[in-house]
């Protein structure tokens, strides 16, 4: 038996290497290609680090989603998904139980899900849409365009969008057809103090 060194002190072995060559070799490409993937995709955000918890899945690198409490694909649109996630909750006081990750809604007879919505305790109603893109996504007005549909269906008061390393926040005044940049993502007692509802 033979062990590869891997990063942060832990090894993947490899059993096979007498008695299934072709296996072997399988085996190694699997191993090597998902550490590669893993590095590739944790690219540093402009975002506080979390404590992640990630691994390899039947050759696939997944990370724990506390939202939906399962590990999911680490694509790099789920790496910012998962350290916004956290910040809101860590540094911003948003709790998990009014939170929800891939929220279905229907637009024009489609179906489309929201990256992730977060809900005020009274009624559960709808308080902000956040939509994720990959680092290397720019942030454009197309964007905007996207979060502003799924708004047409939950009609909330905040609208957030983020790469992982910018990210835009409005308040939208419904009444007169406007919205207001805000210079931060406020905390959740702001968020609801904010909230013209």
């Amino acid at each position: 038996m033979g062990c590869l060194p891997r990063k942060r002190g832990s090894f993947a072995c490899f059993a096979f290497i007498f008695t299934e060559k072709r296996g072997f070799f399988r085996r190694i490409f699997i191993s090597l290609h998902s550490e590669m993937k893993h590095d590739k995709l944790m690219q540093p955000l402009n975002l506080p680090p979390f404590e992640s918890n990630i691994r390899t899945m039947d050759g696939m690198v997944k990370i724990m989603d506390i939202l939906r409490r399962k590990f999911v694909a680490l694509t790099p649109e789920e790496w910012v998904r998962q350290h916004f996630v956290h910040f809101m909750v860590e540094h911003k006081g948003y709790s998990p139980t009014l939170m929800a990750n891939e929220v279905a809604v229907t637009l024009n007879g489609m179906s489309r899900r929201c990256d992730t919505v977060v809900y005020q305790q009274e009624g559960l109603r709808p308080l902000m849409i956040v939509e994720y893109k990959a680092p290397h996504v720019e942030i454009t007005q197309k964007v905007f365009d996207q979060i502003c549909r799924y708004n047409m269906v939950l009609e909330v008061d905040f609208l957030v969008v983020s790469n992982g390393l910018r990210h835009y926040c409005c308040q939208v005044d419904a009444k007169n057809g406007s919205y207001a940049f805000l210079e931060d993502i406020p905390d959740y007692d702001t968020l609801k103090s904010l909230s013209g509802r």
